[in-house]
């Protein structure tokens, strides 16, 4: 494997409602067969608990047992174990992404755009810090579920290569998951990735999963429906870069400033 490709592995599956040892204890079981195999492991959003707004009995602190758990899955995998979930920190809530290396480091993305029809910016406190981490050579732009509606968010100005966005996107709605993803990839001249759940929450909102890897161009890498699975797909950071010299489009990109709301 040269330098230049990354290999990610997308774990598509349901979730056992606010079970916390129930969903990584299943984690556990899907990642184990992925040691030395990947580079980077995405899970859904809320992979502890589905998407669930109870965060005063469900809120975990930064080093509570998910994080421990992540820091001992990365380690074991060799690889970056990625996924958002719910943090308590200074008294307020948060849905935050970890980026957790296999060295113990990690860095971490507060979700900025709360899901306003659920009631989750009544229970979470938004973010207002883009975060872009490397990874082998990649520049990767961390997002969470619905940040994917808001493009001047994720508006490729930063030079990364890779989107990712995790999420619990329900199926009424998965036509407009599937395209968004692909219009981010197009409009940022980047690979995007959307890593989803299935199954139906306690709420009764069924997820169709459509987790998908989108090229650069807007093209469908793989994409699964319906089912769980666990997929891993080899990027390449040189066809990335030969494309966007072929049709150097960001060079033509708006020059803006995001101003905190």
């Amino acid at each position: 494997m040269d330098d230049l490709t990354l290999r990610i592995t997308t774990v598509q599956s349901a979730l056992h409602w606010e079970d916390r040892g129930a969903n990584l204890a299943m984690f556990s079981e899907k990642l184990a067969e992925l040691a030395g195999r990947t580079d980077l492991v995405v899970l859904p959003e809320m992979f502890t608990t589905g998407f669930s707004m109870n965060a005063p009995s469900l809120a975990e602190p930064m080093d509570g047992p998910t994080m421990q758990w992540l820091d001992a899955q990365a380690k074991a995998v060799g690889a970056v174990i990625t996924g958002s979930f719910i943090v308590v920190e200074h008294g307020r809530y948060y849905n935050r992404l970890v980026w957790m290396r296999p060295n113990g480091y990690f860095e971490t993305y507060d979700k900025r755009h709360c899901f306003t029809l659920a009631g989750e910016h009544e229970t979470y406190t938004a973010g207002n810090t883009k975060r872009i981490v490397e990874l082998n050579g990649w520049k990767i732009c961390l997002l969470i579920c619905y940040d994917l509606r808001f493009p001047v968010w994720s508006r490729n100005t930063d030079g990364y290569d890779l989107l990712v966005f995790v999420a619990n996107w329900p199926e009424t709605r998965s036509h407009h998951w599937s395209q968004l993803l692909i219009a981010r990839a197009i409009e940022n001249q980047a690979y995007a990735i959307g890593v989803n759940r299935t199954g139906t929450d306690a709420k009764g909102h069924t997820y169709s999963g459509d987790t998908a890897v989108i090229d650069y161009s807007g093209r469908t890498q793989y994409r699964v429906s319906g089912t769980e699975a666990v997929f891993t797909v080899n990027l390449s950071l040189e066809g990335l870069r030969a494309y966007r010299e072929k049709l150097p489009f960001l060079a033509d990109r708006d020059n803006f400033k995001i101003f905190d709301r």
